[in-house]
């Protein structure tokens, strides 16, 4: 009885002496957890894959600033496919082998970077934005964000391919087990993912931001100020200020949940931290940073009349009807 006990606690009951052991957790404790989980991940992917076909679908969708929110949609709907491979991990077991464990770390790393370059552009696209909104138009074009999102995936692969470059090429050779999925990254490799994949943007971003705010703030005591006494081309500018600054406050939402999503978990698997916290604690901060990938399009929804304009569309299949793509979502 002791044997059979044993062999259920064991990945690979066939290896004895090199399979790793579960994590033993009570059956309505392990529904609870794959249920939730599940329903974040469906729920993420479904929410970014509208927001994926409404940006790039109708034309009126098709700014700078919504090309970016794409590039973040398109991370986050990976977010979403990612957790199916973490629902694998609850019981501490991975039965898909060394390469895909390997790429499954590599893409998430992907993501994660190239959601926060993301980030770094959209800030960037404010700022411009607000702080010099003459020459917006001239700075910040659809052929510009275009080429900046792809520079910004495109570095983010070529990046974590070398900061991985080792276990890629010895998929397994840092496993203590079989059933263990991990990676492991040399010291200076781990600085240098530290400094350009959290730091580095994070301040970017916090900078940029605060910037963005002394200058809106002015802006919104300017517009209360002068309201009264503004000629009627005066009102078009004050109405295309008041849409910039509501713009603001959308993308400020989004990055300021990201930050609070984020940082818990860089600051615990980049400073080793999940090696002395309870296995409860390390979910909790995996799980934050992937519910986050959920909350951006909830947060557009709540925000942006546009998105609920175009989920109505898709969801009634308006947008399969010949020039649907030039209907008005604004």
């Amino acid at each position: 009885m002791m044997i059979d006990l044993e062999d259920d606690e064991l990945c690979f009951p066939q290896l004895l002496n090199s399979s790793c052991r579960k994590t033993i957790r009570s059956q309505s404790e392990s529904m609870v957890i794959y249920l939730i989980l599940s329903l974040i991940s469906l729920i993420t992917v479904a929410l970014n894959l509208l927001v994926i076909i409404s940006i790039s679908h109708f034309k009126q969708l098709h700014t700078p600033t919504n090309l970016l929110l794409l590039s973040l949609a398109v991370s986050d709907f990976f977010v979403g496919l990612l957790m199916f491979f973490q629902i694998i991990l609850i019981d501490g077991c991975w039965f898909l082998g060394d390469l895909m464990c390997v790429l499954y770390f590599l893409l998430d790393y992907i993501i994660t970077c190239a959601s926060i370059g993301t980030m770094v552009l959209i800030s960037v696209d404010r700022y411009v934005a607000i702080c010099d909104p003459l020459h917006y138009p001239t700075k910040v074009t659809q052929t510009k964000a275009k080429v900046c999102v792809c520079l910004c995936w495109i570095g983010s692969v070529i990046f974590q391919c070398l900061l991985l470059r080792d276990n890629l090429k010895h998929p397994g050779r840092y496993s203590s087990c079989s059933g263990e999925c991990v990676v492991v990254v040399d010291y200076a490799s781990g600085i240098a993912d530290v400094i350009l994949s959290f730091i580095g943007p994070v301040t970017v971003i916090v900078v940029l931001y605060l910037r963005v705010f002394v200058v809106a703030v002015s802006q919104a005591r300017a517009m209360r100020s002068h309201i009264a006494a503004i000629t009627l081309q005066g009102s078009v500018n004050v109405n295309e200020k008041k849409s910039e600054l509501k713009a603001l406050r959308t993308v400020s939402v989004v990055i300021v949940v990201f930050l609070i999503c984020l940082c818990p978990y860089f600051c615990v698997t980049l400073t080793g931290q999940d090696a002395v916290l309870s296995a409860s604690s390390v979910a909790f901060v995996m799980c934050l940073f992937y519910f986050n990938s959920c909350l951006n399009p909830i947060i557009y929804a709540l925000f942006y009349p546009w998105f609920r304009k175009s989920i109505k569309l898709i969801v009634t299949l308006q947008i399969l009807k010949p020039g649907s793509s030039e209907a008005s979502v604004l």
